[in-house]
């Protein structure tokens, strides 16, 4: 029930990965509007009174409006009714709900959010954390880089991921006490034997092919996301002018535009579904608050693939091979 083009747009990604997918898909929401949607063959209908909106407060809608769409999809996976749950309404109350029902894994200090980062020609980079937490420690940021670690490993199949820091400079003296000491954690094996450490990155290097992993605090990485939202959607926005000019301008674009499509589709958010919350026993899907129908199928498809290949479980195993 919640995002900026909920439900209509929500429910069509959703009926869309059951038909198309074959994922069977349990709709959470308003009794009323759901009886409109037409039955299908792997959809299911799980009512709920209530909605939380984008603008309450996460913890208290959380726990006051314990009929809403997100606590009942929340406890449904807890439940074992679902394997996971998909928003693309409010970030915090999602999180909240995952963290409270679902609870922590087992020496998790907290949960963070994932986000895939293109990088056209390459593998995408994940970003972490990109929101959930806006101030860490250093310890957190090691357990960090050893769930986005796991992710890297689970989703994109690479094999030895590369882990950096985002930092002001590649040289290890570089950066703020946060990332200093997060640095001489990492460097010193604190995320165990398996999470291979290359040391500082800065932000130029997010979108290319020099790191797998990029860690830092939610606050750091949320602008660094929303700034290269920005920055994309303005670069895309200035070449398309550009080929809509004038006559001859207009004629090579015909030629050009074929060429340019495979990469704006792999620019597009919507290609990725969503973010990953990693650090709660069990899998939770954050889409964009804009998420149209072809964002909520992605989004179910990368919930299905982190059931499928036992994400929670492996983040669980590395968090535990980095502990004393």
């Amino acid at each position: 029930m919640g995002g900026d083009r909920a439900p209509a747009e929500v429910v069509a990604g959703a009926c869309q990965a059951a038909r198309e997918l074959g994922i069977p898909v349990l709709l959470v929401g308003d009794a009323v509007y759901l009886s409109t949607v037409a039955p299908q063959a792997g959809v299911e209908i799980l009512v709920a009174s209530e909605v939380i909106h984008m603008d309450e407060d996460p913890g208290r809608a959380v726990r006051v409006k314990r009929d809403s769409s997100l606590v009942r999809c929340a406890e449904a996976v807890r439940g074992g009714r679902a394997c996971a749950m998909v928003s693309a309404g409010n970030t915090g109350a999602t999180m909240a709900s995952a963290l409270l029902r679902m609870g922590r894994l087992p020496g998790v200090s907290r949960p963070a959010i994932a986000t895939v980062i293109p990088v056209p020609g390459s593998t995408p980079t994940v970003l972490i954390d990109s929101g959930a937490n806006v101030d860490c420690t250093a310890p957190m940021l090691v357990q960090f880089a050893q769930m986005g670690w796991a992710l890297a490993t689970e989703r994109f199949a690479i094999r030895d991921p590369r882990v950096g820091i985002l930092s002001i400079g590649e040289e290890a003296s570089k950066g703020n006490a946060l990332v200093k000491e997060a640095h001489a954690l990492l460097e010193a094996g604190a995320a165990g034997p398996d999470v291979r450490f290359i040391g500082n990155v800065e932000g130029r290097d997010v979108m290319s092919d020099r790191v797998d992993v990029v860690v830092t605090d939610g606050f750091t990485g949320n602008v660094v996301l929303k700034t290269l939202e920005g920055g994309v959607k303005a670069v895309v926005g200035g070449v398309l002018s550009a080929l809509t000019g004038d006559t001859a301008v207009k004629e090579a674009a015909q030629a050009v535009l074929p060429a340019l499509t495979g990469l704006a589709n792999e620019l597009d958010p919507d290609t990725y579904g969503g973010a990953v919350l990693l650090g709660v026993d069990g899998v939770c899907v954050i889409s964009h608050g804009s998420s149209g129908a072809r964002a909520i199928l992605n989004a179910v498809r990368v919930a299905h693939h982190a059931v499928a290949d036992k994400l929670v479980g492996r983040i669980e195993a590395v968090i535990a091979s980095g502990r004393p």
